[in-house]
């Protein structure tokens, strides 16, 4: 078998862009949907050349990628999508081996239904974990499989993958896409005064062009493209709980609310209940006249939540005082819809969007997968 030839990174503007020919495909956004997509085109179509143009470093720090769960799970997803998430899981493993590490998953409810267990019971040997919430308020659990990780190793592993393999890498470059396949590339820079500019612009053509930067993807489509669609928006944060978690401590889900172990304590994962309407900026809230960082829909879930989960009362939830102060992120949501599972579409003859958004965690790869095959199929036609 032949050795694939390692494709080139162009990390700053001290390196001179020359590429060797044209490319077949230009991938906008290096985040997990991006690289993902990226790597399977070589399993599907390996004769295209690629190139994946990022905004910021591998991985951007700045993107919902970073903040995502990395929580795979079937807990929430209907049965039809079992197959496409076990999928995912297998090529999770592939890809991140030991960095994969199974939990238990367990979904809290005040009644009892089909397949739940005393909640004590199923936090007998994890006592910790019990001490966050009230059992008589949440008496019932319903125990599922579940595998975390981090998606910003997973972006960073499937785009080094894609690299050694053949894919073009650019770095700290801000791509626009035009009709006709064309893309404006910003290759940016810092000056001495800490300002980021434009260093200097390219342009390129190619056959198919891919919108795989998240939330921005489908304002990008409408502004630069003239397209409309029916995806929108959310902005998420995740505060931090700073109750103690052990290496082996369950993934709890409350009322929407799920609490991941991370770094010996808890990351919080909030619930979304609508899309942010265009132009919303957002705003931290207010707990009895205090301002917070945590924005006002997700203060008054959590605030419902205190009796149920009393440590959300105390202070080992970190607050802030500003929107700065919690970590968060703009997160696609793919057709409008806070549940819908990531998507790929078909914009016009030269453009594809690529979109993860809240259950990339556990179908992200599979789309990505998905997209790598329709396009290998249009090469070959």
């Amino acid at each position: 078998m032949t050795t694939p030839t390692p494709g080139r990174v162009w990390a700053h503007v001290g390196q001179p862009f020359a590429p060797d020919a044209p490319y077949d495909v230009l991938i906008l956004g290096a985040g997990r949907m991006g690289s993902a997509l990226a790597l399977a085109l070589h399993d599907h179509a390996p004769s295209l050349r690629t190139l994946l143009v990022e905004e910021g470093g591998l991985p951007n720090e700045d993107g919902a990628t970073i903040l995502a769960p990395g929580l795979w799970t079937l807990a929430h997803l209907p049965d039809a999508q079992h197959d496409a998430a076990r999928w995912t899981l297998n090529r999770l493993r592939d890809l991140l081996g030991d960095d994969l590490q199974a939990r238990p998953y367990l979904n809290l409810h005040d009644r009892p239904t089909p397949g739940t267990q005393p909640t004590r019971d199923l936090l007998a040997t994890h006592p910790q974990s019990l001490a966050l919430l009230d059992p008589d308020l949440l008496p019932h659990a319903e125990a599922h499989e579940a595998h975390l990780y981090r998606p910003g190793t997973l972006a960073q592993t499937a785009a080094q993958t894609a690299i050694r393999r053949g894919t073009d890498l650019m770095l700290n470059t801000r791509a626009t896409p035009h009709p006709g396949g064309r893309v404006t590339l910003e290759r940016l820079t810092v000056t001495n005064t800490h300002q980021i500019v434009t260093h200097e612009t390219h342009t390129l053509h190619a056959p198919l062009v891919v919108l795989a930067t998240g939330a921005s993807a489908p304002a990008q489509a409408e502004h630069h493209l003239g397209l409309h669609t029916r995806h929108a928006r959310a902005y998420r944060q995740t505060p931090h709980l700073d109750a103690p978690s052990t290496p082996d401590a369950p993934v709890l889900h409350a009322r929407g609310l799920t609490l991941r172990p991370q770094h010996g304590a808890y990351t919080l994962i909030p619930t979304i209940h609508h899309r942010d309407p265009h132009g919303y900026t957002p705003q931290g809230g207010h707990l009895t006249g205090v301002p917070t960082g945590l924005r006002r829909e997700t203060l008054e879930d959590l605030v419902g939540l205190m009796d149920a989960v009393p440590a959300l009362a105390t202070s080992e939830l970190h607050l802030g005082r500003s929107l700065a102060d919690i970590p968060g992120a703009w997160l696609a949501l793919p057709h409008g819809q806070p549940d819908a599972p990531p998507t790929h579409q078909r914009l016009d003859d030269h453009t594809h969007l690529l979109l993860g958004g809240p259950h990339a965690d556990t179908l992200g790869l599979w789309t990505a997968d998905a997209l790598a095959r329709e396009i290998a199929g249009g090469s070959r036609q």
